[in-house]
This record gives C-alpha cells, sequence and structure tokens, in this order.
C-alpha cells in the first residue's frame, strides 16, 4: 500500500524563489498543453497525454529560460491534465480550466532524483533543504510533491510500505486460549472474537459517540477563531487590491485559515485512530452532507465540524488496517429507534438530547442509543 507523508520544510530565500520558479512552470505548461487541447477540440480532434506532452516539448524549445527548470514538473502538470480530461469525458468533472498566477503553489518532481537523510532532503536541481522532521515510513518513494500553504512549504512524499497493524493488544487469557484451541477458525475470525463491533454515531455538539457511552469532542476551531479571523479580513478589504500591503494581510488571513484546518484535521486523525485501534467491524450513519448544508441555521456548524472528512479519513484507515465498514441505508432513523425493544419514536426532535422511550421506558443518551442501533445493524451483517 501506499502512504503520504507530508513533511514541513525549512527552506532558505533562494530555495523559495526556486520554489515558486517550478509553481509558475508547472502552471505555464498546464495552461499551455489546455490550450492546444482546446484548440484540437473544436476540430473534434482528442489530443491524448503524450501528445500534448510532446506538443509542449517542442513549444518550450522557444523560451531559454525553460531550460534552467525541472523538467519533471512541466511532465507531471501535463499528466495532471491527463487524468482531468479523463475525468471529464466520464463525466466525473467539469471541463479542465486555465490555472491562474497567484493562485495554488504546487508541483511534482521525479521520485528517482529525490533522497532522505535525516531531517534533509534532496531535490532535483536545488540540492538539500532543510526540513523539520524525519520521513516517517521506510520504502520505495513513489512521488514527491511541493506546495505552499499561507507562509509554509511542504513536501508530500509517497512512499510505498507494507500495511499497517495498529492494534491494542489482546488479553492474556484470550492468546492462551486461541493459542490451544487452533480448531477455531481463521486469525481473521479469531481476531473478530476478541475485538468487539462498534458503532459510531457523529453529530454537532460531539463529533463521535461510540455505542460504549465514550464521546470525542469537537473541537470548534472555527468558532473559537471567528471573531479574529473577522478582523483580520476586514483588514484585507480595505487594502489596494494586488497591492504589497494587500499580499501581506492576506498571508494573515491564510495563516489563520490553515490554524483552523490543522486543529480540526488534528482531532479527526487522534478520534478516528483510537477508534479504530480495537475494533474488528464498524456500523456508521450515510450522511449527505451537501443536503445537510441547505439548513442556513445548521450550516456554519457543520462546516466548522467537517463530518465528511471525518468520516472519510475513518474509511480510508479502515481499509489500510483491512476492518469492514458498514454503512446504514440513507433513511435508517438511528436516532428515533429504541436500541433495546426496537421502538421507532417519530415525534423525536433536534433539541431532544435524551431518549426515552414510550414502548419500553427506557431512558438513555441520544447520540449512544444511536450509536447502539448502528452496532446492532453492523453486528447483523456479521452474523449474516
Amino acid at each position: 500500500m501506499i502512504k503520504t507523508h507530508k513533511i514541513a520544510l525549512r527552506p532558505d530565500r533562494v530555495q523559495i524563489a526556486w520554489f515558486y520558479q517550478q509553481c509558475g512552470y508547472a502552471k505555464f505548461a498546464y495552461n499551455s498543453a489546455l490550450s492546444d487541447f482546446k484548440a484540437e477540440l473544436s476540430a473534434d480532434n482528442f489530443l491524448s497525454m503524450y501528445d500534448l506532452n510532446k506538443r509542449f516539448n517542442e513549444k518550450k524549445k522557444a523560451f531559454d529560460w525553460t531550460q534552467a527548470q525541472d523538467q519533471r514538473a512541466a511532465m507531471y502538470a501535463v499528466h495532471n491534465l491527463g487524468a482531468a480530461i479523463d475525468n471529464w469525458k466520464a463525466k466525473r468533472a467539469k471541463f479542465p480550466k486555465f490555472k491562474k498566477r497567484g493562485c495554488k503553489h504546487s508541483y511534482t518532481t521525479d521520485e528517482q532524483a529525490v533522497r532522505m537523510a535525516g531531517k534533509r532532503i534532496k531535490l532535483p536541481k536545488i540540492g538539500w533543504v532543510k526540513t523539520f522532521e524525519e520521513l516517517r515510513f521506510k520504502g520505495k518513494i513513489v512521488s514527491v510533491t511541493l506546495s505552499r500553504t499561507a507562509n509554509r512549504w511542504f513536501a508530500s512524499i509517497s512512499v510505498e510500505v507494507e500495511p499497517p497493524i495498529h492494534r491494542c493488544p489482546a488479553p492474556s487469557e484470550f492468546v492462551d486460549y486461541f493459542a490451544s484451541h487452533t480448531d477455531i477458525g481463521t486469525p481473521q475470525q479469531i481476531e473478530r472474537s476478541i475485538y468487539p463491533t462498534i458503532g459510531i454515531d457523529v453529530g454537532i455538539s460531539t463529533l463521535a459517540t461510540l455505542d460504549n457511552g465514550t464521546k470525542y469532542e469537537n473541537p470548534k476551531a472555527l468558532k473559537r477563531y471567528e471573531r479574529k479571523l473577522k478582523r483580520e479580513q476586514r483588514k484585507l478589504s480595505r487594502k489596494t487590491f494586488l497591492s504589497v500591503n494587500w499580499y501581506k494581510q492576506k498571508r494573515i488571513v491564510e495563516r489563520i485559515h490553515y490554524r483552523i484546518a490543522c486543529i480540526r484535521r488534528d482531532a479527526h486523525h487522534q478520534a478516528t485512530t483510537d477508534i479504530l485501534k480495537c475494533a474488528s467491524r464498524i456500523g456508521i450513519e450515510t450522511l449527505q452532507v451537501t443536503h445537510l448544508l441547505k439548513n442556513r441555521k445548521l450550516a456554519k456548524a457543520l462546516s466548522d465540524a467537517a463530518l465528511g472528512s471525518f468520516l472519510e479519513k475513518l474509511k480510508t484507515k479502515a481499509k489500510a488496517l483491512g476492518i469492514p465498514i458498514m454503512q446504514a441505508d440513507r433513511f435508517f432513523a438511528s436516532s428515533k429507534i429504541c436500541s433495546n425493544c426496537k421502538h421507532k419514536k417519530v415525534d423525536l426532535t433536534l433539541s431532544d438530547r435524551q431518549y426515552q422511550c414510550n414502548h419500553c421506558g427506557r431512558s438513555i443518551d441520544r447520540d449512544t442509543n444511536a450509536a447502539m442501533n448502528l452496532r446492532n445493524l453492523a453486528a447483523g451483517y456479521a452474523e449474516s
């Protein structure tokens, strides 16, 4: 499997200027290839990625400044355009657009010319660049992408590694029992006997609630920095557009957004890793986040929680560990169904945080009740 480690760099001024040049060269190659594709598209001729790359190699000879650049940045930019065109043909995305100046800064280089040695990385034509940490994974480097976020530069290094196993140590009595009874089943069946099936209910006030009552709090990073962000954005609106002071203030706003994203991402990673340590099967609900955001009263809180990103991280890590995830049906009322007697409470509202069953009289936390229903659903799939 392939895992990516995004490492913050510590470049000097010369190296930062080089990074900007390569990002500009990648945008130049992308826009040039897109222009050729649109010109031939009017004549009902679809150029392939290799034809676009060949045309650009002929076109760049007219510009002397391209010889000093990293040619891998242009090659991978054309490859990215080819992938975007394939998505457009398959109707998975819209038609690709030209990249504007000053937007996202990133470029990809060849992994064969990259080396890692401690807290340093060697890049083509620029040499060694200091990093804040060492590469976490050991294996063959597949690709390296340099990108800028706010005021920092990062190297995203994709490495081909063995499938990891992050598990809590099993109780000694279970290990001894299964070691003496080898006829019980396969190692996967033994693992499912040791580790339980877990149900997870996600929400706004609490990021995730497990069926055993464990809760993972939502950091609410946007709400924490909302006043500061509003103040800095007001300063940005008063600057002259594209002036020096406008760019300085824009960097300040970018840093606040980056800080908010880091807090949210860290909470998601810690919660998903802790959940997957001791689980053999997981039951979750199916969320239509785009439909939920249409509610203007909950849109900001939902965006701050980023529930879609949380579930996506959970699915990705579970797939890497080989843990099956069962998604409930879109219209499965996990919050309205009693986990004890299966009676459905139709008049349950969002303000009711305690579930009181009218049939059996059970009183339980609303989110815990929903998580228990999702656990039962996942366990039912396991039995079938």
